[in-house]
């Protein structure tokens, strides 16, 4: 594996300092990583949420996205890929100033499909915030 855990995080810092849309995971924070395991967190800021004060949904697809690319790259293929599906259940709701936890796994990785999945949960209860599954092409 090519890759540090530091130049993980500086990956991750240049990722959110650019002008594009990866700037919205400012606040994410990686906890810690190993081949094919990341966890981050992050706490819950109204910038973070929807007309209802709770986790925007678009917030946490984005999130299951780039925290299980992020997995995908820390892996012995070091390959970020190109989103294939991402489905999500919602089954809880983040207030604003809870804490979560984002922890994406690598389920398998294979010639050209890599898949991941990635729960949300609280991490003062440990409740399920959601769930997602995502399917990456890496081939060449």
């Amino acid at each position: 594996m090519g890759l540090t855990v530091e130049s993980l995080k500086q990956a991750m810092k240049y990722m959110v300092e650019s002008q594009g849309f990866d700037r919205v995971l400012q606040k994410v924070k990686l906890l810690s990583a190993t081949p094919g395991k990341i966890v981050c967190e992050m706490k819950v800021e109204e910038e973070h949420t929807n007309r209802f004060g709770t986790l925007h949904g678009g917030l946490t697809a984005t999130l299951i996205d780039v925290v299980s690319t992020t997995a995908l790259i820390y892996t012995e293929r070091a390959a970020p890929g190109v989103s294939v599906d991402m489905n999500i259940t919602y089954t809880s709701a983040a207030k604003i100033g809870e804490e979560i936890l984002i922890t994406a796994q690598i389920l398998k990785q294979g010639r050209n499909l890599a898949f991941a999945t990635v729960d949300l949960t609280n991490k003062a209860s440990g409740k399920l915030i959601a769930q997602g599954r995502h399917t990456k092409y890496i081939g060449n």
